[in-house]
């Protein structure tokens, strides 16, 4: 049997403001309003991931008379809904955009939306290279979403100039493939931290985020990684955090460039925002 969180115990995991109905809809709690141990743990993955979201959304609602938040690729959307009932649900204006693949996801947290009188959350079936985006985004993220699709998250974000981006990437498998095609023209000291095929996956991977996070430099924001305490179960618990201060960073920018062209990689971001590799020039063969 499941062991049940109850009482002053659950109170203690809820956020100022955070109602219990919600997470019942949200089926983190039960019609006693009790908590099992797989639905404290996401109640507790979430609400610490509102925690470091909430500078941002505070800062949007501050400089901005009706904000624009975005949830790519937002699942089941508890992230979403959360974030619509600390936030936007007694603003006087904003909207919380979901964007979802899965039709019957995208359904159902609207039928939730519309039983809970969240009239300013918006639901879109689409995948996010193929989404319809407001003219103008303000906080974007992405939580877990596939390979290149957090590549077009981020794209949207800096395209629509969002003051803020939180990203958590999950599987990442394009860069380890274009490290295996371009595997001759690299430097052959380079080549040897991913010759073997466990080695790639996991240099691919970081060498995603490494890029993801220096296009977001280059493009003006400043960029925060960490790691998401209380996700210890998952392998994909890194967090990248932007916020946009500049127009544009060239010393950031040459930098992409020369890693772009050290690996011969050019990932999905790259190519969607225009970015070339440096050239480089490989020393004489022996």
């Amino acid at each position: 049997m499941r062991r049940q969180v109850k009482g002053k115990q659950v109170r203690r995991e809820l956020l100022p403001d955070q109602s219990k109905e919600l997470l019942r809809e949200l089926h983190l709690l039960t019609r006693e309003g009790n908590l099992n141990a797989d639905a404290l743990r996401k109640l507790k993955q979430v609400n610490h991931l509102v925690g470091l979201l909430r500078p941002a959304m505070e800062d949007v609602q501050t400089r901005h008379g009706a904000p624009v938040v975005v949830d790519a690729g937002s699942g089941n959307a508890y992230l979403g809904f959360i974030l619509y009932e600390l936030f936007l649900k007694d603003a006087e204006a904003g909207t919380l955009l979901s964007v979802e693949g899965r039709l019957e996801l995208t359904q159902r947290a609207k039928e939730r939306a519309g039983r809970l009188g969240f009239g300013r959350m918006e639901f879109q079936t689409a995948h996010l290279d193929e989404a319809q985006w407001p003219e103008r985004i303000h906080v974007l993220m992405a939580l877990h979403a596939c390979d290149t699709a957090t590549d077009d998250a981020l794209a949207v974000a800096i395209q629509k100039g969002a003051d803020h981006v939180a990203v958590v990437p999950c599987c990442q498998a394009e860069v380890a493939q274009q490290l295996k095609d371009s595997k001759q023209a690299v430097e052959p000291t380079l080549a040897l931290l991913y010759q073997h095929a466990w080695h790639r996956r996991e240099f691919g991977s970081h060498l995603t985020n490494v890029i993801r996070a220096l296009t977001l430099e280059s493009f003006g924001y400043q960029v925060t990684v960490t790691e998401l305490t209380g996700w210890e179960h998952s392998l994909k618990n890194e967090l990248i955090l932007g916020r946009r201060v500049h127009r544009e960073n060239r010393q950031a920018r040459a930098k992409l460039e020369a890693l772009l062209g050290s690996f011969g990689v050019r990932p999905k971001l790259a190519r969607v925002l225009g970015v070339e590799p440096a050239p480089r020039t490989l020393p004489p063969s022996t």
